[in-house]
């Protein structure tokens, strides 16, 4: 759960662009075990996580989902709100009971595009996040499914 500075929107965009973007917000609560979304569904929001934890998980064909990371406090849930065409790369589901911030994606891409200034900041905000979890989805699935020793 210890993920690099830039998941954390509180430090990684300006405090204006931060206050722009928590204007829209709205406070949503999980029950734990509840499905946030799932993998190759429609993206059209995000959540900043307020308390609890959310696990990402990858389908894997003839196998049950791995989970790849464990998300908590001030951590973004969904980048592909972003990127078109706009589906979930992954699912993710509560492991607790989780009270969040929740964006409209639509919205979010509007205001990006009509603030280019924003919409940077936005973009290298998430685009880091994407690096990360990608990075961590290949060690995570290595770790479960690579032969022993099979590692670089």
């Amino acid at each position: 759960m210890n993920a690099p500075t830039t998941t954390s929107m509180l430090r990684a965009l300006p405090a204006e662009h931060r206050e722009r973007l928590m204007h829209t917000a709205r406070e949503v609560s999980f029950p734990q075990g509840a499905r946030l979304f799932e993998e190759g569904g429609r993206a059209d929001r995000f959540w900043i996580i307020r308390t609890g934890t959310v696990d990402l998980d990858m389908h894997v064909p003839g196998r049950r989902a791995a989970v790849i990371e464990t998300l908590g406090r001030d951590e973004l849930v969904g980048w592909s709100w972003l990127f078109a065409p706009h589906a979930w790369h992954m699912g993710a589901e509560a492991t607790t009971p989780v009270r969040a911030y929740e964006f409209d994606g639509a919205a979010i891409r509007s205001m990006c595009e009509d603030d280019p200034v924003l919409g940077l900041a936005v973009a290298q905000w998430v685009g880091g996040i994407v690096a990360h979890r990608l990075n961590s989805a290949r060690t995570r699935l290595l770790d479960l499914y690579a032969p022993y020793g099979s590692g670089r």
